[in-house]
């Protein structure tokens, strides 16, 4: 049985000192508001009204329930109006765990109009390479990239994220502009210190899958620093489309085999529970907003 619930029933009787006033204003069936009283009744194993077909009166031990009972159920009340506040009105501290490329890529802007709107949020933006736990250290959201292993977190697609490759015109013009995947081979590549075989690039189309070996003087851990060689001249670079989409625009980069693609990874929105206070809903929501058209656009998808 609900106590709280069972208690606040009675304080609300015992206010009007009516079953029938009681149940109006519960908006419950008088019968059912007496049947709950006397399961209250039952469980303090004590008498809490006296009844008569006319009136109520309260016990000597109801008055003193009644005393205690008002007190726990409006302290209760305020904690839900309180809690409300809370699920309803963005405050407090929104800590969020990302990699270093989604925040560059997308979060300057929704930072920026994020803490315009809500001036009452404090943001915490880690970007520890390492995985948090979101539980145990207090984290609030977690944007990650690629397939999430199965747990308890509560995830939100966000889109996907495609990798393909990229030159300058000064290198492709130098080199020739590679038709096919296997001419790759004869190009110097700027390479992924963090893939698991850089030397090896696995290109798709539809259904085709394509396995080069490459090559390069260069290998870097870092998309930004890969971007600006490449702007350089110096090789075909792989890098996540948005990352360029500016430089495509301005004719710095040119797409190479634009119709191959090295991978597509989810993006996720990870959260430790279906019940997000306002800070994270509607920081997770502004994600959406943003980042996923912009995803969705990505090579005309």
């Amino acid at each position: 049985m609900d106590h709280l619930r069972e208690m606040a029933l009675f304080v609300e009787v015992a206010k009007v000192m009516s079953f029938k006033r009681a149940a109006v204003s519960l908006r419950v069936p008088n019968s059912t508001l007496s049947r709950r009283i006397a399961e209250l009744e039952r469980a303090v194993g004590v008498r809490l009204f006296n009844r008569t077909t006319r009136s109520i009166e309260l016990t000597e031990a109801g008055a003193i329930y009644y005393e205690r009972c008002r007190d726990i159920v409006e302290a209760a009340r305020i904690a839900h109006e309180k809690l409300g506040e809370v699920v309803d009105k963005p405050r407090g501290r929104l800590r969020i765990s990302t990699t270093v490329e989604l925040a560059r890529l997308y979060f300057a802007p929704i930072i920026a109009d994020y803490t315009r709107l809500y001036p009452d949020v404090t943001l915490e933006i880690d970007l520890n390479p390492n995985r948090v736990d979101l539980i145990s250290q207090n984290y609030d959201l977690a944007l990650r990239v690629g397939q999430q292993p199965d747990s308890t977190l509560i995830s939100r697609h966000l889109g996907i994220l495609r990798t393909t490759l990229f030159a300058s015109p000064a290198h492709l013009a130098r080199m020739g502009v590679p038709a096919r995947p296997e001419e790759l081979s004869t190009h110097a590549v700027i390479g992924n210190l963090n893939a698991p075989q850089a030397d090896r690039w696995v290109l798709s189309r539809g259904d085709e899958t394509v396995e080069v070996t490459v090559s390069g003087r260069i290998m870097v851990n870092n998309f930004g620093l890969m971007r600006q060689l490449a702007l350089l001249g110096l090789g075909i670079v792989m890098l996540h489309e948005p990352m360029v989409g500016f430089d495509v625009k301005a004719g710095r980069l040119q797409r190479v085999l634009p119709d191959w693609v090295l991978r597509e990874a989810p993006v996720y929105a990870l959260m430790p529970s279906r019940l997000l206070p306002a800070k994270t809903r509607l920081f997770v929501d502004m994600l959406a907003t943003r980042v996923s058209p912009e995803l969705a656009a990505s090579f005309g998808s």
